[in-house]
């Protein structure tokens, strides 16, 4: 399975356009969205031919946010676990790094998907992947907008630059 992930996209509607255009390209079957939407309007354009699921961000101040989400995915509110394809999968936001660091530390998951810093990067530790897509280019991040896709059988992990 292909999963798509993506986080901190903050009501840039270019870039959304661009995450959902690379994610259709590639044939994604699932898309992660790790929060910092901002408003629902960000929500619409996931509404696509795969699965769907979210967690809430530090930005996505408005409580319709979990109702557009709903009416095409799964809201996972402030973090989620999911099993995609066989795969231990836990989805935070990223607000707190100790929160981060235990959820990859506790050896439960096979992957920690979060964003909120906006720098894209991975590490393992100890058979658990951390994967952050990256976001939008706010300083004191200055790479550009990325996600990531994540091959389920292979294992194979790989950043895409959008812009």
């Amino acid at each position: 399975m292909l999963v798509g992930i993506v986080s901190d996209t903050h009501d840039n509607g270019e870039q959304v356009e661009a995450a959902v255009e690379t994610f259709e390209a590639l044939g994604v079957e699932t898309v992660v969205h790790c929060g910092d939407f901002v408003a629902p309007f960000s929500v619409t354009p996931f509404d696509g031919d795969w699965e769907f699921y979210a967690v809430r961000g530090n930005n996505d101040g408005e409580w319709a946010l979990e109702a557009t989400v709903t009416e095409f995915g799964t809201y996972l509110g402030e973090m989620g676990e999911l099993a995609l394809d066989g795969q231990e999968v836990a989805v935070y936001h990223g607000t707190s790094g100790a929160i981060v660091d235990a959820l990859v530390e506790c050896g439960r998951y096979d992957y920690v998907f979060h964003g909120h810093t906006h720098e894209a990067g991975t590490e393992t530790h100890e058979g658990t992947v951390r994967v952050n897509p990256g976001g939008i280019s706010i300083p004191p991040a200055p790479d550009a907008f990325s996600v990531a896709t994540l091959d389920t059988d292979s294992g194979e992990l790989t950043f895409h630059e959008l812009g």
